[in-house]
């Protein structure tokens, strides 16, 4: 046990005044009628007051961590307690605090090894505390710094510089790799029937490096002030099976009849949604591909989740290097189905080759084609698109050489994934054959926080802020923030046994 001698601790005048000027506060308040809202402000400025004075005195009790002239360590070598106290700051969610406390080492200018008080309130490792670093995050992997640091001033009267929010984020990113390799398997009842890995790539904004930055006031024709770097967001998830026909399908996507309502309310939800992102980028010597590292990701959460005889579903639009990822780092006996959307976005382009855009012939063209390939006639449609070209390469009204070499694509692009559009057995299966679920990861992930007005990122803060808010959408804050903080504890204080046997001072 902690040994302590302790003063009588009736001394909390201060705070006593201050919980009575709270009381005397919303008695008057409510005599004269004030507003709600001036008296809820009134209340939040006295809870505040109370909270760094209660703070105040909850580190004066603590007293300097003089523990005595000497320390013992583990492993027989003695510390010795340097002359004078070393000050530190810490920065709480109510404001500032210095702390005056000894510590131990071999002697003055040397490298500290013991801090016992440090220890013993588990302090952080940089100035700020850890409710707070958690509250910055929260805003900061929704917001701006620049808000984050508003809001802040607003609700708390903090004033963070934004470098300091940044900082903050970069570090705390850091810990994200390691709290997510110390996931379990959600619980298999909580599991739907079907398992499936879902990719996409998004771009960020990059910061251009000051070595690549335009000289002049002026960029040259052309040249754009910053680029952008992909990034490349998979996604794992469950979910029950829904048959339907292609009727039900097409209706849904043309958002008509009552089939579509029956679509989105009957629609299973997706269970134990599970993202991660990455951007390619140099890490000294290793060069880090971002699709390597999300697939092999997706890989140990797919062997992770897959129960016996599970399905299991890689769910991707046709960039090729995403099928060639999936096809290195997945099962062999995964089911491979192009995102239906991308189809669909596919035959809008061919049937503005025939019709004008927003015209019913358009809309009856994809409607047609769209329902063969959900019938499983892929080939009927690839066969019909290219007799269509070549009908027209020498009639009256022939196709210009954009308009074939669209009409090419199409084929070409349906032709390579045939194989993937099999979309009358997965209907029957009832497997889903839409991204939605990537596509709203990667406009959440990415496009909400990183693609605002005016944001350019480096690599360090975007790679931070992709790790921070996938561990934000994944709803795993609060399990991260512990994790987090009881590893850094552990790095930090890995002597904190020694407390047990050290006589602290607490004073009032």
């Amino acid at each position: 046990m902690i040994m302590a001698e302790m003063a009588a601790f009736d001394n909390f005048k201060e705070l006593t005044a201050l919980a009575d000027d709270l009381a005397t506060f919303v008695r008057q308040a409510a005599v004269e009628g004030m507003a709600a809202h001036e008296a809820e402000k009134g209340v939040w400025q006295r809870v505040l007051a109370m909270g760094r004075e209660a703070t105040g005195h909850f580190f004066r009790i603590q007293g300097d961590g003089d523990v005595g002239e000497a320390i013992e360590m583990p492993e027989g070598r003695e510390l010795q307690r340097l002359p004078e106290p070393h000050r530190r700051t810490y920065h709480s969610i109510f404001g500032p605090f210095t702390l005056s406390r000894y510590v131990y080492g071999s002697r003055e200018g040397q490298r500290i090894d013991f801090v016992p008080l440090d220890a013993r309130l588990e302090l952080p490792e940089g100035d700020y505390s850890y409710v707070l670093q958690d509250w910055a995050g929260t805003l900061g992997v929704e917001h701006a710094f620049g808000r984050t640091a508003e809001t802040l001033r607003a609700v708390l009267g903090l004033s963070l510089p934004v470098d300091s929010l940044e900082r903050m984020s970069r570090k705390m990113g850091e810990s994200v790799e390691g709290f997510r390799t110390s996931l379990e398997r959600p619980p298999a009842e909580e599991e739907g029937a079907i398992l499936v890995a879902t990719a996409d790539g998004k771009g960020v904004p990059m910061r251009r490096p000051a070595d690549q930055r335009p000289v002049g006031a002026r960029r040259k024709k052309g040249e754009k002030a910053n680029k952008k770097q992909m990034a490349t967001i998979g996604c794992v998830y469950t979910v029950d099976p829904k048959p339907r026909t292609a009727e039900d399908v097409v209706e849904a996507l043309f958002r008509e009849g009552p089939a579509n309502r029956r679509e989105q309310a009957s629609a299973p939800v997706a269970q134990h949604k599970r993202v991660w992102s990455s951007l390619t980028y140099q890490q000294g010597d290793t060069y880090v591909d971002a699709e390597t590292e999300v697939f092999t990701w997706m890989a140990q959460e797919t062997d992770a989740r897959r129960g016996e005889g599970q399905p299991m579903i890689c769910l991707i639009d046709g960039q090729r290097s995403l099928w060639t990822s999936c096809a290195r780092h997945l099962p062999r006996d995964r089911v491979e189905i192009v995102d239906l959307l991308h189809v669909s976005s596919y035959l809008w382009d061919a049937a503005y080759v025939f019709h004008p855009e927003g015209s019913q012939q358009a809309s009856a063209f994809v409607r047609d084609r769209l329902g063969r390939i959900l019938r499983g006639e892929v080939g009927y449609v690839i066969g019909g698109l290219r007799q269509m070209a070549t009908k027209r390469k020498g009639s009256k009204g022939r196709l210009s050489a954009a308009k074939q070499r669209t009409l090419t694509k199409v084929s070409n692009y349906f032709e390579h994934n045939r194989d993937r559009m099999r979309y009358d057995e997965y209907l029957a299966a009832g497997f889903p054959v839409a991204s939605g679920v990537i596509e709203g990861a990667c406009r959440h992930l990415v496009k909400d926080r990183m693609e605002r007005a005016g944001m350019r990122w480096t690599i360090d803060g975007a790679q931070a802020m992709l790790d921070l808010r996938s561990t934000h959408i994944n709803d795993q804050w609060a399990a991260f923030q512990t994790h987090r903080i009881h590893t850094e504890t552990r790095r930090l204080y890995p002597q904190h046994q020694l407390l047990q046997g050290l006589e602290f001072h607490l004073t009032t």
